[in-house]
C-alpha cells in the first residue's frame, strides 16, 4: 500500500535530524520538497542520493494531482519543506488532505518545528496557547490583531524580520506597550537570540539592531 511520510527536517543546527527521519530518506522512493536545492544540500550532508521533485506554494494546486498519483505508483514517499515540519506556516496540507481524500496512508515523524522551543524557553505559560503563525499583511491584519488582544492565552505569531519593527508597534497599538513579548530569532543556529521584555522595550532594541534570520514572536496572555 503506498504511503506518504512527512519528514520534519532541521530549522537550523543539521545535528537536529532525526534517525528515523535519516531512514526514511533512505528507504522512500522518491521525495518531494518546497526547495529541491535546500533538500539537495541536507541529503548530501547525510550522504544519500536520492530523486528530489518540487512542491512548493507556488505549484501545489497544479502539481497536486499529478503528485498523488506519483505517491500511488510508489511504496514509500516523503514530503519535506525547507526547515520543520511540513504544513506548520509550510506546504503540505493540501496535500495530506488529498492524500486522506484518496485512502493513500499517512505518517508524520516527530521532530523540528520552530514554534515549540520559542514557547518552551519564552517564560511564558505553555500549558495553553494560540499558535497564529503569519498574519495576514494587508486585509485583515488589524481584525486578527484586536482579537487576538483579547486572548488570555499565551499567542504565538511568526514574522519575518523587514516586518517585526511594524509588527512590534502593532502590538504596542493593540495590545498595549506594557505586554510582555519575547522575540526569539535564529532558533537552533549560532546566532539564536531570545529578546524578552515590554512590546515597547523590544520594539525599541529592534529600531536600533535591525534583526536577520528567521523570527518566532511569543506574547503573553491578556491577564486583567
Amino acid at each position: 500500500m503506498p504511503k506518504l511520510c512527512l519528514v520534519p527536517t532541521p530549522i537550523g543546527n543539521l545535528e537536529d535530524i532525526t534517525l528515523r527521519a535519516i531512514r526514511m530518506f533512505k528507504e522512500c522512493d522518491v521525495i518531494f520538497a518546497e526547495d529541491t536545492r535546500v533538500t539537495k544540500k541536507l541529503l548530501n550532508h547525510l550522504e544519500i542520493n536520492k530523486q528530489v521533485l518540487p512542491f512548493h506554494a507556488h505549484n501545489e494546486h497544479k502539481m497536486l494531482q499529478s503528485t498523488i498519483d506519483r505517491i500511488k505508483s510508489n511504496a514509500l514517499t516523503v514530503l519535506v519543506s525547507d526547515a520543520g515540519t511540513p504544513g506548520i506556516s509550510d506546504p503540505g496540507f493540501l496535500l495530506t488532505r488529498e492524500c486522506v481524500n484518496a485512502g493513500i496512508d499517512l505518517e508524520c515523524l516527530p521532530g523540528p518545528t520552530a514554534f515549540v522551543p520559542a514557547l518552551v524557553a519564552s517564560g511564558f505559560p505553555c500549558d495553553k496557547f494560540v499558535f497564529e503563525g503569519f498574519l495576514p499583511h494587508k486585509k485583515g491584519r488589524q481584525t486578527r490583531l484586536k482579537l487576538l488582544a483579547e486572548e488570555e492565552r499565551t499567542v504565538i505569531l511568526y514574522e519575518s524580520p523587514h516586518r517585526l519593527v511594524k509588527c512590534l508597534g502593532q502590538l504596542e497599538e493593540f495590545f498595549s506597550p506594557e505586554r510582555n513579548v519575547c522575540v526569539v530569532r535564529e532558533i537552533s543556529k549560532f546566532f539564536e537570540e531570545y529578546k524578552r521584555g515590554t512590546a515597547s522595550e523590544v520594539k525599541a532594541y529592534y529600531e536600533q539592531h535591525p534583526p536577520k534570520g528567521e523570527i518566532v514572536i511569543i506574547i503573553e496572555g491578556k491577564n486583567d
